[in-house]
């Protein structure tokens, strides 16, 4: 089989497609649960710890950026530490790993409730059903 024809294949199977549409949809998810913490955990939080402004928290680690209180003019000006950044990735991620995790455990929920009800086994066949059955048989060993 050649490369191509192999390849295209392996694309066109429906766990590719599946990969696809969810690493779409993560990104998304991504960008909604960063706007989340951004715009809408964040600013309550900060305004409780006293106006703090967690985008501009940082610790500088040289003189240059001594006094200055805007974290992209520190960054320009020398090495510093953003743990303000840290801090709102952290809390993005454990928004993320909660949503995963309820995903999962619902889709565990079902996988058991699948499992504790399988699907009925047919009815046996009557005796007139072996019957028919035995005498079908006996048919197409005698026509050959």
């Amino acid at each position: 089989m050649g490369f191509f024809k192999e390849f295209k294949e392996f694309a066109i199977k429906g766990n590719v497609l599946d990969l696809a549409v969810g690493i779409i949809i993560g990104a998304a998810f991504g960008t909604v649960v960063n706007s989340l913490v951004n715009d809408i955990v964040m600013p309550p939080i900060g305004k409780v710890l006293k106006n703090i402004d967690f985008k501009n928290l940082f610790l500088s680690l040289d003189s240059s950026t001594a006094g200055i209180k805007d974290l992209e003019a520190a960054r320009k000006a020398g090495a510093v530490i953003a743990y303000g950044n840290f801090i709102q990735n952290v809390i993005t991620f454990m928004i993320v790993a909660f949503a995963v995790f309820v995903l999962v455990k619902g889709a565990n929920t079902l996988r058991r409730k699948e499992a504790a009800n399988p699907p009925a086994m047919p009815p046996a066949p009557t005796r007139e059903e072996i019957l028919l059955t035995e005498i079908r048989d006996a048919i197409r060993v005698r026509n050959g």
